[in-house]
C-alpha cells in the first residue's frame, strides 16, 4: 500500500493540542482497510491515544485511536482505527 502521511498525536481531550511545537511526524501507511491502518512511527505512543492523519493531498484527513502497538528500538508499529467512516479512502468494503 506505501501511502505517506502525516501523523499527529492528541495530548488532551479538548482536540485541539498537538504533539510537540505542532510539528507532525511523517510516516507511511503500509496496509489499510476500510477501518484500520498499520504503520510505524517514532512517536511515544500508549494504548488508546487519538491520532490525526493526513495524506499530502489531504483527501484522508481523519483521526484513529490507537488500538495495537508492537514495540521496537528505533521505532513503534501501530494499528490504528478509524473514529469515524473515512470518504475518499483507498480501500472500501
Amino acid at each position: 500500500m506505501r501511502i505517506p502521511v502525516q501523523l499527529w498525536r492528541r495530548l488532551s481531550g479538548d482536540g485541539q493540542a498537538v504533539t510537540g511545537a505542532e510539528v507532525p511526524e511523517s510516516t507511511v501507511i503500509e496496509f489499510g482497510t476500510s477501518r484500520e491502518v498499520l504503520f510505524a512511527c517514532g512517536m511515544p505512543l500508549e494504548f488508546a491515544d487519538v491520532l490525526r492523519l493526513r495524506n499530502a493531498d489531504g483527501s484522508m484527513d481523519t483521526e484513529a485511536s490507537v488500538v495495537a502497538l508492537q514495540y521496537h528500538p528505533r521505532a513503534t508499529v501501530v494499528a490504528a482505527r478509524f473514529l469515524t467512516p473515512v470518504s475518499n479512502w483507498i480501500v472500501k468494503s
